[in-house]
């Protein structure tokens, strides 16, 4: 019988453990909709307190929350201002078109931008051909970008230009909890200059599912209309607010240990010439590499790992992700780091 693969394709696969499940089982429940399910308002309200905000609301999945507080912030033809290969232009489906109608402008490089650069890209109302800009988003940590945190500095004066000009604020804080924990600083300080932000529960932290919106609450009030227009309203969602709290009592200090086990895997790797990765880049838990001359290409490294019980994932030709998360332990990410080391310099089939 062939084990159980070394599964590092995201922070998502992850499963509820014994002790979450028998929270979850446990769970009051009541009819969410009508603001009667005692065990997701108790999580809706201590996330908001974690977060330093009037409210908080519940919405399935981040993309949901990341589409929801594009309608709340901006309007149809609106420009928005995000860093380059963010998560709201490149993993929801063209979403933000579908679904808000606005515009992207990408700035910055490797998941960071400055206030100065906000504000060259920044459009003024009412001129006769550019779009305004109405939003500037940042994504804390960057995805794309290898899990980089956006120094909170520079977040700080990039909120309070926005705030000078009449630009609202949103962070796309899916893993904020992973910079909370690498940075060592708390949550409601990283969520402080935003005039929204959203945290999620399904990645980092391990629960099935659900993300949270934050912020004052009459724009958690507008957020849970469109929460219902996109088709988000659910019944009895105690269950998932259950694991959600489990994961915050349970699972927020070991995220150092995705961090460290990341770190692992980056060192490792960037051993070979064949791969190019600065493990100084690997911040939190999650590292994305190039395949440099003589390397095969991702796909084929990807398949092959696979073949070997190691899943990762190809963002394009010459990139592989790779994301360490609860489910998997510190030998089993050297393990992963040997095979993948081993593909790449043409040892590993």
């Amino acid at each position: 019988m062939m084990p159980e693969p070394i599964d590092l394709r995201s922070d998502t696969v992850t499963r509820p453990s014994p002790a979450m499940r028998a929270a979850m089982n446990s769970a009051p429940v009541g009819d969410d909709q009508y603001g009667e399910d005692p065990t997701m308002n108790l999580l809706q309200e201590r996330v908001a307190a974690l977060l330093g905000k009037e409210a908080a609301l519940w919405l399935p999945s981040g993309t949901m929350a990341n589409q929801v507080a594009l309608r709340v912030l901006a309007r149809p033809g609106d420009d928005v201002i995000v860093s380059r290969e963010c998560h709201a232009v490149w993993h929801e489906t063209g979403g933000s078109a579908a679904n808000a109608g606005v515009q992207f402008s990408e700035i910055g490089r490797n998941g960071v931008f400055t206030a100065e650069e906000f504000l060259a890209a920044l459009k003024p109302r009412g001129h006769v051909i550019y779009p305004p800009t109405a939003l500037v988003e940042i994504e804390n940590t960057h995805n794309r970008s290898g899990g980089v945190i956006f120094p909170q500095a520079e977040a700080e004066r990039i909120c309070a230009a926005a705030r000078e000009r009449g630009v609202a604020t949103y962070l796309d804080g899916a893993r904020l909890w992973n910079v909370a924990i690498a940075s060592g600083r708390p949550p409601a300080e990283l969520a402080a200059p935003f005039d929204l932000l959203s945290v999620a529960l399904s990645k980092g932290l391990g629960a099935p599912g659900g993300s949270l919106l934050a912020g004052p609450r009459e724009l958690i009030r507008t957020a849970l209309r469109f929460r219902r227009m996109f088709g988000g309203a659910m019944r009895q969602v105690g269950f998932y607010a259950a694991a959600g709290l489990y994961a915050l009592d349970h699972n927020l200090a070991r995220l150092a240990d995705d961090h460290a086990n990341a770190r692992l895997i980056a060192e490792r790797l960037a051993s070979s010439r064949r791969i190019l990765l600065d493990p100084d880049s690997v911040h939190s838990n999650i590292l994305v590499f190039r395949l440099g001359e003589g390397a095969p290409d991702a796909p084929a490294v990807v398949a092959r790992a696979a073949e070997r019980g190691v899943l990762a994932f190809a963002f394009d030709a010459r990139t592989v992700r790779a994301v360490t998360h609860l489910d998997v332990t510190r030998e089993q990410c050297a393990r992963a780091a040997e095979v993948l080391l081993e593909i790449v310099e043409g040892a590993g089939g």
